[in-house]
């Protein structure tokens, strides 16, 4: 399962991992609470990184990486505000 990092202004970065369900047992609700927590942060950026990936932008890019991770974040930022 993957992780997400969350950065807030002025805090530092938080990564939340979701619960593992151990074999032949089941999450707890409150786990099973904190997955759908999870996901709710989760789904928003995971379609704007799927949508980026799809630019010819990004994939023909040849320049400095750190202008790329700036327009990367700027895109980032008006899709998860979509």
């Amino acid at each position: 399962m993957g992780g997400y990092v969350h950065s807030q202004k002025g805090a530092d970065d938080i990564v939340a991992v979701p619960h593992r369900r151990r074999p032949g047992k089941d999450l707890t609700l409150k786990q099973k609470c904190v997955h759908r927590a999870h996901s709710r942060l989760r789904w928003p950026v995971e379609r704007a990184i799927a949508s980026i990936k799809t630019w010819r932008f990004f994939r023909k890019a040849r320049g400095s990486s750190i202008r790329l991770t700036a327009i990367a974040k700027a895109i980032l930022t008006l899709e998860t505000h979509r």
